[in-house]
């Protein structure tokens, strides 16, 4: 997919992580804007970067790794982006993520026909395991913060 569909692609998702932004959590688009517009950039230079370096690594990996690098306490830009990504709500951020999943997965439904039974018994035991591993780890840190 060339770089400029990846834009157009990750725009769309920050107007409509405005649009929930604002919905849900009743977040001023305005003030909004900046954090989405630097969640924007960063993914973008990790899509970028995935295809410049000649290592194939997903883009994901270079997203994280950029984000992790330019939040570290100390460094130039970490605070003003700590600032004004804190004003996005990871709900709505993650909800045209899923509904892009969904498109996905109702476009491809024969392919999933295909894979048979097995992948439903799997996809079960996926969620299972991640609503477990969360509610063990929330467990542990809201012991731990003496929340409960």
């Amino acid at each position: 997919m060339p770089l400029t569909s990846n834009l157009l692609i990750l725009l769309i998702t920050g107007v409509l992580t405005l649009v929930g932004n604002f919905v849900g959590f009743k977040v001023n688009p305005l003030e909004a804007a900046p954090g989405v517009l630097i969640l924007i950039v960063i993914a973008f230079v990790g899509i970028a970067l995935s295809k410049v370096v000649p290592v194939k690594i997903p883009s994901v990996a270079y997203i994280v790794t950029l984000s992790t690098i330019l939040t570290i306490p100390g460094m130039p830009m970490a605070e003003f982006i700590s600032t004004y990504t804190a004003k996005v709500n990871f709900l709505a951020l993650c909800t045209p993520i899923l509904a892009y999943a969904g498109i996905y997965t109702g476009k491809n439904l024969e392919t999933l026909k295909k894979t048979g039974w097995k992948i439903f018994i799997l996809a079960l035991f996926v969620m299972l395991g991640t609503y477990l591993g969360s509610a063990i780890i929330a467990q542990i840190i809201l012991k731990m913060l003496g929340q409960i």
